[in-house]
């Protein structure tokens, strides 16, 4: 992984890369046992090397196939480090990625370079497609990160589908992953998987089509520059772990708890993800205050307070709204007037952001909520960040793609409309 920082030292994307096929044409497992055993070399001998006749059992890819795989690495532990040297001197790595690494090694905003991998149990990691897929998630959700991945197989797909920016390597047809397309297909089709395919080497045919996997038509100084730029993005904020969260969550989740009640609690959230989120990420400035012993002194207020205008998505999104309103006592409070459509599915908030992006691309834009469905960050937020100056702050993130309807709506429940 290479990550990269802003002018002012923060993190703000990360470079994740699948290695074998991807970095380099070889695949290093199956060259690591042809060295073992050098009959499994013959290409006329038909012998499956250890980690060929594993993977291609019942177990397949999965975490116990992958465990059995360090097992038998173990098993020949007193020559493991000769055989991986062995491996690393006939291994090259495209030069298209080798001028993305070194670049990354120059810059001096740039961060280490990772690689995180299992073969022995001293190593302490077994890195499945569900783990790599996991460590783009973390990457994005709790360090707020930008996530570029490379990939090229089946087993790089759920890394492929949780990124910001999925890049399918393209190698030579002889050495490709040969279920890939099939599998491709499914992901753009039922997943909505938006992908970009990058040849390396540039005389390689493409997967697919260029209309359903657009080619990255670059050389090596482009490559870097496409891919060392600091992108636009959503930027996410939630509380979901927090103890302060989990307490503010119960009685908005309370079947028994609605009208004024439930109003009450909403109102609470907002003005926690003011003072928690709101206030750090649009910044405060000082002003003077009378104090109480008689002298001036600084105080502090929202940047630009007075010129903030906080928006409540009618009806449900009022009491929340109010509650922002309260901790920015001084911004704007207007409310806007569509049929609503709880923010777990994010629908309703794409036209509010698009229209605020047609009357000023530059505007500062940060929605608030009090949950999220995690689909609703992939579908529609990120897709928004990537063309304007968007934040999400949230009081947690959620897997249930449960929406309310009736007497269970979020809008019905807040003005005991439950019955209407």
């Amino acid at each position: 992984m290479v990550s990269s920082k802003t002018s002012r030292g923060k993190l703000d994307s990360m470079l994740v890369f699948d290695a074998d096929k991807t970095l380099c044409a070889a695949d290093t497992g199956n060259l690591f046992w042809h060295l073992d055993y050098p009959e499994s070399a013959c290409t006329e001998c038909d012998i499956d090397t250890p980690l060929e006749e594993l993977f291609s059992s019942e177990m397949g890819y999965s975490y116990k196939a992958f465990r059995q795989a360090v097992l038998r690495c173990e098993d020949i532990e007193y020559k493991f480090q000769v055989l991986c040297d062995g491996v690393a001197s006939r291994v090259f790595i495209y030069p298209e990625f080798l001028a993305l690494l070194h670049a990354a090694e120059k810059k001096s905003n740039r961060g280490s370079v990772t690689i995180i991998g299992g073969g022995r149990i001293a190593d302490g990691y077994v890195v499945t497609p569900k783990v790599k897929a996991a460590v783009v998630s973390r990457l994005q959700d709790h360090h707020n990160l930008y996530v570029y991945a490379f990939g090229y197989s089946p087993m790089d797909l759920p890394m492929l589908k949780a990124a910001d920016e999925a890049i399918v390597v393209v190698g030579e047809e002889r050495l490709r992953s040969k279920s890939m397309d099939e599998a491709l297909l499914k992901a753009i089709a039922e997943d909505g998987l938006r992908a970009k395919q990058m040849l390396v080497p540039r005389t390689s045919g493409m997967r697919l089509s260029s209309s359903l996997l657009p080619v990255l038509q670059l050389d090596a100084q482009q490559i870097v520059a496409e891919f060392t730029k600091t992108p636009q993005h959503l930027r996410i904020f939630h509380a979901t772990e927090k103890a302060a969260a989990k307490l503010l969550m119960t009685p908005t989740r309370d079947a028994s708890i609605a009208g004024p009640g439930l109003r009450a609690a909403h109102y609470e959230v907002g003005r926690y993800l003011a003072i928690e989120f709101l206030a750090e990420i649009l910044g405060v400035e000082e002003y003077p205050i009378p104090h109480v012993q008689g002298h001036m002194t600084a105080g502090h207020r929202l940047l630009g307070e007075e010129s903030t205008v906080i928006i409540a998505l009618m009806r449900g999104g009022e009491p929340m709204a109010l509650g922002v309103n309260e901790v920015f006592a001084k911004a704007m409070l207007l409310h806007a007037k569509q049929p609503e459509e709880i923010l777990g599915t994010g629908k309703s908030v794409k036209d509010f952001v698009r229209h605020l992006q047609a009357m000023d691309a530059t505007i500062c834009t940060v929605v608030v909520a009090g949950v999220v469905q995690k689909e609703a960050l992939t579908k529609v937020m990120k897709p928004l960040g990537k063309t304007a100056d968007l934040s999400l702050v949230a009081l947690r993130l959620s897997a249930n793609k449960f929406t309310g309807q009736g007497g269970t709506d979020t809008g019905n429940r807040l003005f005991n409309t439950t019955h209407m």
